[in-house]
């Protein structure tokens, strides 16, 4: 069995870097009165390129069954967070938007994780950079993709 002490090395500085980033994420969302998972359904839906995000779009997105999203967004709604409407192309589905409080938060949640990623990127960064760099020594090929 071969073993990759430097690719272990790598792999477990950039999962670090990760967690670490993850656990300030938690906490900015936490402080606000969300948690991590309202504020990453709430980012979906702003950041939704088409028209209007579904609940089937939601539970894609954020690999969730269609039942655990309609149970996330009904404690957004319940929070007046998010809210449903009548899907004008389908009237078995509702679309997904948030309302303008949920809006509000998430401008203010969004530049806290924002500076947070901002702050925790040298590290994401060198990891990356050793991982890639590793790749290129034990595969030439790699690079050429």
């Amino acid at each position: 069995m071969a073993s990759h002490p430097d690719r272990f090395t790598a792999l477990a500085s950039f999962r670090y870097a990760l967690r670490r980033f993850l656990a300030a994420s938690e906490a900015i969302s936490r402080e606000a009165g969300v948690t991590q998972q309202q504020y990453q359904a709430m980012l979906a839906i702003a950041a939704w390129p088409d028209d209007a995000m579904t609940m089937k779009d939601l539970a894609d997105e954020l690999l969730l069954t269609h039942h655990a999203a309609v149970q996330l967004v009904d404690r957004l709604a319940k929070a007046d967070l998010a809210q449903r409407t009548p899907s004008t192309q389908d009237r078995r589905s509702v679309e997904l938007s948030l309302t303008d409080s949920g809006a509000v938060l998430l401008d203010g949640l969004a530049a806290l994780h924002q500076a947070e990623m901002l702050r925790r990127e040298p590290a994401l960064s060198a990891s990356l950079r050793r991982l890639r760099t590793l790749k290129s020594a034990s595969d030439p090929a790699a690079d050429r993709s």
